[in-house]
């Protein structure tokens, strides 16, 4: 396909072959589990090539691979591998860049099960080293560098306070020493954001996120060059059996065509409800990159083209049963603990981080009870307003 044509236009039809598929304009669901072949001589030649030929549908199957050639255009990477979640892209990307008793440095906002994978699973399994770092600054991950360091892990914009890392200047270090890289980019998503062309070695998404944005399927992507992703193919893909279902795929390919457009309406509604609720007395801090008043804006404006639509802010209260009063109070926005779908949803971090983390830990992350999670979604950005207007208006006092 021609590669001067626009990104909309690209994810659109990029890897659709319609005249193959009788003309149909929505390309059809494999949903078979093998593909047969008319001699000896055609499945021994697909056995010599499992990467491209399509045999078993845990190895390769049609309806993935056009998802995969439309994700990899995106991001800008050589090629794309789903995964049946978010959580087994990460744990594969991990896998493909560790060995036992090698040194990982991370951003210590991470995913919270990305973070128990390095810090719990890995540890004792593979007796990996971790080193969490703030990583506002460069200083901290070179100051972390160790003779056994293979991997740097970031998140930018990372969990809970949105802080974000130099991602070029990671990139550049760790070319230095030697050292791979990967980021969990899902927040930003390609559409606006592009770690690969800033130096990272591998790209990793929650499908589940804005790639999907309907809240009707969980998958994961990882992003990278050839070589790498073919590696990964062929052992924490294959090996680990961590298919992508044909179905999945389809809905992720529904998804893309409107990606662009359902990311700039993110974008707008959520810089209106950040404005907002930075002017609402009831309301600390807000954490948005996307806000002037951001600390680290000026370095979201070199490395990000645009924002998405989750943020967290702090209101002025610690009482527990004050801000279960607002959350409850709440009408369009729903209480549910993912993000990036077409509805608003709200969360408070505490509820999960609390089961999870001691309490030092907890105050680590530099967030606290009072802190809220709020995905604005695509309803009219004046009905959202005045939603979280009327809650913090009726569910407590100053």
């Amino acid at each position: 396909m021609n590669d001067k044509l626009k990104l909309e236009t690209i994810l659109m039809h990029l890897a659709e072959e319609r005249e193959a598929y009788k003309g149909a304009v929505v390309p059809p669901i494999f949903q078979n589990s093998l593909f047969t072949f008319k001699d000896w001589q055609s499945i021994d030649e697909a056995f010599e090539d499992r990467i491209n030929q399509f045999i078993y549908s845990r190895g390769k199957n049609p309806t993935v691979k056009m998802v995969e050639e439309k994700i990899a255009h995106m991001a800008g990477g050589e090629r794309a591998q789903l995964f049946p979640s978010g959580m087994a892209a990460i744990t594969a990307s991990c896998l493909h860049f560790l060995e036992p008793h090698d040194h990982v440095i991370a951003v210590k906002n991470l995913y919270g099960p990305a973070n128990n994978l390095l810090k719990n699973y890995l540890v004792k399994k593979m007796n990996i080293e971790i080193t969490f770092v703030s990583g506002e600054n460069i200083q901290d991950f070179e100051n972390a560098i160790q003779e056994n360091t293979k991997l740097i892990y970031l998140e930018s914009p990372s969990t809970a306070v949105f802080t974000l890392q130099d991602i070029q200047a990671v990139a550049e270090l760790a070319k230095q020493r030697n050292i791979k890289t990967m980021i969990d980019n899902t927040w930003a998503t390609p559409i606006f954001q592009k770690p690969l062309a800033m130096g990272i070695d591998l790209e990793v998404h929650s499908c589940s996120k804005y790639l999907g944005g309907h809240s009707d399927l969980v998958g994961g992507v990882v992003i990278g060059r050839q070589e790498d992703i073919d590696d990964i193919f062929h052992h924490e893909y294959e090996l680990l059996g961590a298919k992508t279902a044909p179905m999945e795929a389809w809905l992720l390919m529904r998804s893309l065509r409107t990606l662009p457009m359902r990311m700039e309406k993110h974008q707008s509604n959520a810089l209106a409800v950040a404005q907002f609720l930075e002017s609402h007395p009831k309301i600390e801090v807000v954490h948005y990159p996307g806000l002037p008043d951001f600390p680290q804006y000026t370095l979201g404006q070199k490395q990000m083209s645009g924002y998405t639509g989750l943020m967290a802010f702090k209101l002025k209260t610690n009482m527990l049963e004050k801000i279960k009063a607002f959350v409850n109070s709440l009408k369009i926005f729903q209480v549910g603990v993912s993000w990036g779908g077409h509805e608003s949803l709200v969360y408070a971090p505490a509820i999960s981080y609390l089961k999870e983390l001691d309490e030092e830990q907890f105050k680590g992350l530099g967030i606290s009870l009072g802190d809220i999670r709020i995905s604005v979604g695509l309803e009219h950005k004046d009905d959202l307003i005045n939603d979280l207007r009327n809650a913090l208006e009726t569910s407590f006092e100053l």
